[in-house]
């Protein structure tokens, strides 16, 4: 059994992952701004109402490490802020809205956690094709891909600061999946893989993967996005 921590639970992947792991014996701290009452209900999930966008939020899920678990065996850093704007629009406001959830965020948790992280503990970071330098990318997303390019440099720096405490920090760049988020920024496009099937990979690498990576970047896509 271990201690996960899942970002972004309220819907779409975050969801479906908190669900998988609750599921498979293991204790989850789902984090999100609204909790579904699936998760709430769960004898294996504890729920905190979380803006990653504001950092003070973070201070309850210092206070339940604290208190509660002591241990944090894996992060998932699933949450995400998309932006569909040409970039002459794009404000400072807007691009800092965006990097405050998946830059900002992702920091920000990760540093509250490393007390609790120790050897063989496994940090996640789902990123995007979108911030892989030379990937195709689409007009419209500037904000939001290149806060995607930003934490896959963050995820590499930290593998390497943390890597003689046995901490992984590894990044998952997804192709397009097919989500609530997706379906708002792209009206009736079809994503070739639902959530619950994202879900499932990042289920099993988060439990596995830092066996094999550390410091690294996968590309979990099958189409172009």
């Amino acid at each position: 059994m271990k201690n996960i921590i899942v970002t972004g639970t309220s819907r779409g992947i975050g969801y479906e992952l908190a669900l998988l792991f609750a599921n498979a014996g293991h204790q989850v701290l789902a984090l999100s701004r609204k909790t579904p009452a699936a998760l709430m209900e769960h004898k294996n999930i504890s729920c905190l109402s979380v803006d990653l966008s504001n950092e003070a939020d973070l201070d309850s899920v210092t206070d339940f490490l604290a208190s509660s678990w002591k241990i944090v065996d894996a992060v998932v850093h699933n949450a995400g802020s998309l932006l569909l704007k040409p970039f002459a629009e794009t404000t400072q406001e807007d691009f800092e809205s965006v990097y405050k959830v998946n830059v900002f965020g992702v920091a920000n948790l990760t540093r509250v956690c490393l007390p609790y992280l120790q050897k063989g503990s496994h940090v996640v970071t789902i990123s995007s094709m979108g911030g892989i330098q030379g990937s195709l990318k689409f007009a419209g997303l500037a904000a939001y891909s290149s806060s995607k390019g930003a934490v896959i440099t963050l995820s590499e720096l930290l593998a390497e600061e943390y890597k003689e405490r046995g901490i992984s920090f590894n990044v998952l760049a997804l192709g397009s999946v097919q989500t609530e988020m997706l379906q708002e920024a792209f009206p009736g496009y079809q994503a070739p893989i639902s959530a619950g099937g994202m879900a499932t990979y990042i289920f099993d690498f988060t439990l596995t993967g830092n066996k094999y990576y550390n410091g690294k970047v996968l590309q979990v896509s099958s189409t172009n996005p």
